[in-house]
């Protein structure tokens, strides 16, 4: 069963890669699809076999992969409730992802290689959560790469695209070679990366208060045994950071709407950007022991969380909303794993995933109708065009900005697995929690303001596009709206199922040593304790930011230009993404750019290729002209030197016999 959960979305992806322009593009999608489907139903027996019964964790043996010297690695299958988890994540968002593509995709001409592109990009992310070891994590790690390239420079015709999908690539070159140097780390630590061999050895890295004996020294800086775990958690965090598009290397995440709508859900909803949570997840107990690389998990995170949310303010572009919410939804799960509430963290991506792939699907729906029309200013009045659509997205927007009543069991996904992470965050005895606590609380706020201005821009008011798109104005076929029904009982409806088994009374049934933590960590229990107005803080500055959105897009829709205006400094540095773009460009792009000019004309092309093949080449050409000059065709010249020869030659015997 395991074998066909992860092996089926790569032999679809086969055959309509290789096999598309023979087949066709009708049967491609249904080959795909149907392999999905198949792979999507089959994770749910996992789900229910390994989170609700008595089997703790299963080991399946692909194949013997490398052997070299004491590094020995099988290609292996470890499958525990964490990988159950995930197996329902990305293959159910997949499916979904894939049946709507058939609506969303259907005048593209190169269909087949699009459902071959999603298929691969599932298996990779399926050989990423299944992996027994680093290596093999390495191997899906840099398949979802690849994959994220060639979806989000699918239509590779455009320009934008194809700079959106190397700028995801080169982006994360840069948290992989972190990620890269953590796998040799704790290579060289534990003598394994077989996580069964990293775990059984974790606690022998623990603290100790003081100083312990030097076992490395990297960069002057004399390590410890604690010391090195925590450098080899922050080059794990590192590689984190990049797929999940966490603060400083989150650049490449709102570029990435350059690619087809359905990209973007399965890229933000299920696969890459849930693998850097994922990571650090599975490797909770070597974390545990790194109280440093916890506080940087939980300030990036905190500060991610704040900085997107800001961020999504001001944009415009209905998708560019929707990724900058994702990456702050990240920051969220991040403050989760760095004060050891691994539960809630996982919990908020599995609600997130649901949730979110309803609203960029929701999102594509609005697009379609509008002929593809992306900014938000050109749209307004949809709401009793596209009714269905409307109503997706209104129940995508309150799980997403966590409608609930507090202190009570009723409420959408997003109130139990965002209220559960600021909760703990709160009552972690972690140094910096007072910070995340802060930062989570106002980011709640302006994602509770963008969310529904979103929905203000897009649905309601007068009409601002052209005669002619709100005359073809129509509602999408029944093949994008069931994937959206489905997601909609998710974003609704899985919080309130899950709570208890995720973050609750049945924690420890549930993930069984599938999530590790260390004696003293009492976030789990502490967090049911924390007072009332750190429970209700969620929902009043959600409903702050709700009610501050219907005043300043239906009620006075004057006002945010009036204050775009009177604060246009600030308003042009939130529209500018904080300026990291043009920040990145000063400093590493366009140094980066000069010197290859530079080694380029001057090194390659003056030095090495002056000096070497063309500077010979040119001094054979200079000698030749000079000695083809020889060369007249008159019969007095060739005498004249033959006789200068013979009178050389015979001065030269002269001489040489008279010494």
């Amino acid at each position: 069963m395991y074998h066909t959960i992860v092996f089926l979305p790569l032999l679809g992806a086969i055959i309509a890669g290789l096999f598309g322009r023979s087949i066709g593009a009708k049967a491609s999608e249904y080959v795909t699809c149907l392999f999905m489907i198949i792979s999507a139903l089959l994770s749910w027996v996992v789900f229910l076999q390994i989170g609700f019964g008595d089997t703790d964790v299963v080991q399946v043996q692909v194949l013997s992969w490398i052997q070299s010297g004491t590094l020995t690695i099988d290609w292996a299958f470890r499958v525990d409730t964490l990988t159950a988890v995930m197996f329902v994540v990305v293959n159910s968002v997949s499916t979904l992802v894939h049946i709507y593509s058939i609506g969303y995709m259907h005048h593209d001409p190169h269909r087949p290689r699009f459902f071959a592109y999603l298929s691969l990009f599932t298996f990779a992310m399926l050989m990423l959560i299944t992996s027994d070891n680093l290596v093999q994590m390495f191997f899906g790690w840099e398949g979802v790469g690849l994959a994220s390239y060639l979806l989000i420079g699918f239509w590779f015709k455009k320009p934008s695209a194809t700079a959106a999908s190397m700028k995801a690539f080169i982006v994360n070159r840069v948290g992989d070679f972190g990620f890269a140097l953590g796998i040799f780390g704790i290579f060289m630590l534990f003598g394994s990366v077989q996580f069964d061999a990293i775990f059984a050895g974790a606690s022998d890295y623990a603290p100790t208060g003081e100083m312990g004996e030097v076992i490395a020294t990297i960069f002057g800086m004399e390590l410890d045994k604690n010391g090195a775990l925590t450098l080899c958690c922050l080059l794990l965090f590192m590689g984190a950071m990049g797929k999940s598009a966490q603060f400083f290397l989150h650049t490449w995440l709102p570029d990435a709407m350059e690619g087809p709508t359905p990209v973007s859900a399965l890229i933000h909803a299920a696969t890459m950007v849930t693998a850097g949570v994922f990571l650090v997840a599975r490797m909770s107990p070597i974390f545990e022991f790194s109280p440093t690389a916890l506080t940087v998990v939980t300030v990036i995170g905190a500060i991610t969380a704040f900085f997107a949310a800001t961020v999504g303010l001001v944009q415009n572009d209905i998708k560019r909303v929707i990724a900058y919410s994702t990456c702050s939804q990240l920051g969220y799960m991040f403050v989760a794993l760095g004060v050891g509430a691994y539960g809630a963290a996982i919990f908020h991506l599995f609600t997130h995933a649901f949730f979110k792939a309803l609203l960029f699907l929701g999102a594509g729906s609005v697009i379609h109708a509008v002929s593809d029309e992306q900014d938000m200013r050109r749209m307004g009045g949809l709401r009793k065009h596209i009714k269905l659509t409307y109503w997706m997205m209104i129940i995508g927007t309150v799980a997403l900005t966590g409608l609930g009543l507090p202190l009570t069991y009723i409420g959408t996904a997003g109130f139990f697995s965002k209220d559960a992470i600021i909760e703990s965050a709160f009552a972690s005895p972690l140094g910096v929690s007072g910070f995340a606590f802060t930062m989570l609380v106002v980011a709640a706020l302006f994602t509770s303001f963008y969310s529904w201005r979103l929905i203000f821009l897009t649905f309601h008011g007068k009409p601002r596009a052209a005669a002619d798109v709100m005359h073809h104005v129509h509602e999408s076929p029944p093949v994008m709206l069931v994937p959206l029904y489905l997601l909609a009982v998710g974003a609704l409806a899985a919080g309130f199922i899950f709570k208890g088994y995720f973050f609750g009374d049945n924690y420890d049934m549930f993930w069984q040593s599938a999530l590790y933590t260390v004696e003293g960590n009492t976030v789990l229990e502490d967090f049911h304790n924390v007072p009332v107005w750190v429970k209700l803080s969620p929902f009043v500055v959600m409903v702050i930011g709700s009610v501050t959105a219907w005043f300043m897009y239906i009620r006075s829709p004057e006002t945010p230009k009036r204050l775009a205006e009177d604060f246009s400094i600030l308003y042009k540095f939130l529209l500018n993404k904080w300026y990291f773009d043009e920040i990145y460009d000063f400093i590493f792009v366009r140094p980066a750019k000069w010197l290859g000019t530079f080694l380029w004309k001057e090194g390659d092309g003056r030095v090495i290729d002056g000096f070497g093949p063309n500077g010979i080449a040119a001094r054979v050409q200079d000698i030749t002209a000079r000695v083809v000059k020889f060369q007249t065709g008159y019969l007095y010249h060739y005498a004249f030197a033959m006789l200068i020869g013979i009178a050389a030659l015979v001065t030269w015997m002269t001489l040489g016999s008279a010494f």
